[in-house]
């Protein structure tokens, strides 16, 4: 597993390095000019409901978003878009959003704030910035179950080839695309006031994450069809994490720090603070292989694709080594023996795409399992058994970091249910094990106007630690129309000014019951000078 991931990250960067020496030589006519092309959006928003929050008003914004009946919040920001300098070899971008909000986790909210550099085709960004999802309908899929969009961005140092650069031999047919980026939380506090420091939370925790993506496909012989594969791995590690004694108490862990921590993020290895004779991998090691099948046609276009999940080596590879020896040679591997655990756990969906301004564009239809875990059973082997299983894998939840969250919202799939929904105070997700199906459609029946739906069935099971009791279920609804102001008898200030309005609704009881939802949004976005 350490020589794939290697291999794929090494292809990566040499690839983002070695770019500049395969295209043709682009000289740059004008200095650049830091404030061309300055963007500023302005943005309120308000929310009422019955009960809570229905889901898909506030999933997948990241992290922008309350549970509470009355919320809103002012947001303004500037951007400089990398775009602008397209067609240069060297490009700059930078960007600053701030929301002030009203009955959220926070006072104030500095959503997005960093500055980014492209040199040819590699791209260095440091800060917090939404990144979209991959291989995904950003606006009408459930979510990607590892780099998603349901929570606050993470501060971060990033290096990426950000669009796909076509591989200089296999005739224009191979092309690649990736990232690599560290960087840390800033849900300390909110964890402090979540737990009331008596269930368990960590400070500082890191972050890293890494993805490769390869496409099989030309463009430039008129193929519509394309292929495209890859994978996506994040890390949680390192901070001071406090867990329960069960004594009243809370016991301090210090977690690996310094060169050698982050090494095992990018190459999973090392240990857990404690951690002896059976030693897994550091931190919160998690994933997602992911595949795409592309039909793009003059008129429309479908899609095929696959999220497949996986929590560790098991399910990442399907195997578990399973020879280990008697007695004595409890430790020793004695056997070419393996466990091959079922292939279930899938996120598979369907994209259908219409270009021509009409009623219904798109339709996105989305089946989500994730029941199975490697199984219901994890047994280590011991000196008498020398069967190895490794089951039990929980999605999104660590026994010492606080799982796969930021803010209390999941950082992948928002059908796990995040843990800002829990009302015991603990940072845990619990209902990772489920069904769903999804569908999303959408259509823009003119420039000025556009609309989308959102509708999902789930079956919960809780988690293997702590099932349910019985099955529950859930309906998600969502429906919202966007009307934009034009015309030149508007007031300048009134002009490509956007108007949205938005329904939800939660019926079940994986979401503590039945909720209602509206949701008005008023957003305009322009040009600072000229071009």
């Amino acid at each position: 597993m350490k020589k794939l991931l290697s291999t794929l990250i090494g292809v990566l960067i040499a690839s983002t390095m070695q770019a500049q020496y395969q295209e043709p030589v682009r000289r740059d006519t004008s200095r650049l000019q830091p404030l061309k092309g300055l963007e500023y959006k302005v943005e309120m928003q308000g929310s009422l409901a019955k009960g809570r929050t229905p889901l898909w008003l506030n999933a997948n914004k990241y992290g922008l978003s309350s549970l509470e009946t009355a919320n809103g919040y002012v947001r303004g920001g500037i951007e400089r878009p990398l775009t602008t300098d397209e067609g240069r070899k060297f490009g700059l971008g930078y960007g600053l959003d701030v929301v002030l909000p009203i009955n959220y986790t926070s006072k104030a909210i500095i959503q997005q704030a960093y500055v980014e550099g492209r040199w040819w085709h590699g791209t260095l960004t440091i800060g917090a910035k939404e990144e979209p999802m991959e291989l995904k309908n950003n606006e009408l899929s459930s979510g990607s179950q590892t780099l998603g969009i349901n929570a606050r961005p993470v501060p971060q140092v990033r290096l990426a080839l950000a669009d796909y650069w076509t591989l200089p031999f296999a005739n224009g047919w191979l092309h690649m695309k990736g990232h690599v980026a560290y960087g840390m939380t800033t849900d300390q506090n909110w964890q402090h006031d979540f737990t009331a420091k008596q269930s368990k939370y960590t400070d500082r925790v890191l972050y890293h994450s890494k993805a490769g993506y390869l496409k099989i496909g030309n463009e430039e012989v008129f193929c519509p069809w394309s292929l495209e594969m890859g994978l996506e791995m994040v890390s949680l590690f390192g901070g001071t994490s406090y867990l329960s004694d069960g004594h009243g108490g809370m016991q301090k862990i210090e977690n690996g720090k310094g060169l050698r921590a982050y090494w095992h993020a990018f190459l999973p290895g090392g240990a857990d603070n404690g951690e002896t004779t059976y030693q897994n991998v550091q931190g919160d090691q998690l994933g997602s292989w992911v595949m795409r099948l592309n039909y793009d046609g003059d008129w429309s276009g479908f899609s095929l694709y696959a999220d497949k999940f996986f929590e560790d080596h098991s399910a990442m590879l399907q195997l578990d080594y399973d020879g280990y020896g008697e007695g004595s040679e409890w430790m020793e591997k004695k056997q070419r023996r393996y466990l091959l655990y079922d292939f279930k756990d899938w996120m598979l969906g369907f994209e259908y795409r219409y270009k021509p301004d009409n009623w219904l564009n798109n339709i996105v239809v989305e089946y989500l399992y994730s029941k199975y875990q490697s199984g219901p059973i994890y047994h280590d082997h011991t000196i008498t058994v020398a069967d190895h299983i490794g089951g039990k894998d929980n999605y999104y939840n660590h026994y010492i970091l606080p799982g796969y969250q930021h803010w209390g919202q999941a950082m992948g799939n928002p059908l796990y249910r995040s843990p800002i929904y829990n009302e015991d105070g603990t940072i845990y997700f619990k209902d990772n094990r489920f069904v769903g199906f999804h569908v999303g459609m959408s259509g823009h029946p003119s420039e000025c106007f556009k609309w989308r739906f959102l509708g999902t069935w789930q079956e919960g099971l809780g988690t293997y630690e702590q099932p349910y009791t019985k099955r529950r279920h859930n309906v998600s609804l969502m429906g919202e129309a966007t009307y934009t102001l034009r015309g030149q008898r508007l007031p300048a200030w009134m002009r490509n000014t956007d108007v949205r309005m938005g329904v939800g609704a939660d019926f079940g009881s994986i979401l503590h019951g039945n909720n209602y939802g509206l949701q008005l949004t008023i957003a305009k976005r322009g040009l600072l000078g000229k071009r």
